[in-house]
């Protein structure tokens, strides 16, 4: 497995199937709890809290979207934004100065890449916004490293043998971003009609982007 690598992955069942799945109601009740008493006890205001939701809110899979589009129609913002992501990103107005590090992977003929973060959660929200709940649970965190191809299948993603896979592990420190290959037959897009074509997942690894209609 390349990039920085976890001594404990959390316990699963290994054959269980990576899904999505909501917060529960405990967990909620929860949050809600422990947010109202930090704001009781002055930790900081309901205002600051709402302006941080609606931050967070403003960050989604357009953002990364926007970068891999750039990037596979202008060879010098590729170069840049795999060489300093950061320095790219600010380039198109995405402020991730006050995130982890961040490297982007690109997906070659021969490579491709697949992120995990095997101790919890880590992603990068600045680029990606929220992680989706199967990127948060055990079965995912655990099987992305044991059966990494078994993974991709069950998202409809199949790879030849020939193709070499590498796991990729995030921590709190460092963040991943999947370049994905661009799609056949898309000689022809702008790059708003590219952004189009790149989902969520494939900028995780765990599928291709979209087809051209």
């Amino acid at each position: 497995m390349a990039g920085h690598h976890h001594d404990h992955i959390h316990a699963g069942d290994p054959h269980a199937p990576v899904a999505e799945h909501g917060p529960s109601p405990e967990y909620l009740l929860l949050e809600r709890a422990v947010r109202e008493l930090l704001v009781a006890k002055g930790v900081f205001a309901a205002d600051d809290m709402r302006r941080q939701i609606d931050l967070t809110d403003s960050r989604n899979p357009a953002m990364g979207a926007k970068l891999v589009a750039r990037a596979w129609t202008d060879p010098a913002f590729r170069k840049k934004l795999l060489a300093e992501p950061k320095a790219a990103a600010g380039e198109m107005g995405i402020d991730v100065s006050n995130t982890p590090e961040l490297i982007v992977l690109e997906n070659t003929p021969t490579r491709h890449h697949l992120v995990v973060c095997t101790l919890c959660s880590c992603y990068p929200k600045a680029i990606l916004g929220i992680p989706p709940a199967w990127y948060k649970s055990a079965a995912y965190r655990a099987r992305a490293v044991k059966d990494p191809r078994g993974v991709l299948a069950e998202f409809g993603t199949a790879l030849p043998p020939e193709i070499e896979l590498r796991v990729v592990d995030s921590t709190a420190d460092l963040r991943y971003l999947v370049l994905p290959r661009r799609p056949a037959g898309t000689d022809g897009l702008d790059e708003a009609a590219l952004a189009a074509l790149v989902t969520r997942d494939s900028m995780i690894g765990v599928s291709h982007p979209l087809s051209p209609a």
